[in-house]
């Protein structure tokens, strides 16, 4: 039997992808490919490092995304929206 976590507990280094976050986001980037000028400043301003793509289509891998917008307010053309999660 495993023993209890103490609150408070942090996962092990490196285990992220153990982990799928993407249940605790309340809102979700939409990535629009009408202005996208393929920079690639959503790929590197990511904290979790889950946005993919070339050619100026991008996308994000949604099982670990927690929603934070921080591409969509970095992205220098407005092709990406934040929009409410729906279950």
């Amino acid at each position: 039997m495993a023993r209890p976590r103490p609150a408070g507990y942090v996962a092990e280094p490196g285990s992220s992808k153990a982990n799928k976050t993407g249940s605790w986001r309340t809102e979700k980037p939409v990535f629009l490919h009408d202005t996208c000028t393929d920079c690639r400043i959503c790929v590197l301003v990511c904290p979790d490092g889950i946005i993919f793509g070339a050619d100026s289509i991008y996308d994000a891998d949604f099982d670990f995304c927690k929603g934070c917008g921080i591409c969509a307010a970095e992205c220098p053309v407005d092709d990406i929206e934040m929009a409410p999660e729906v279950r």
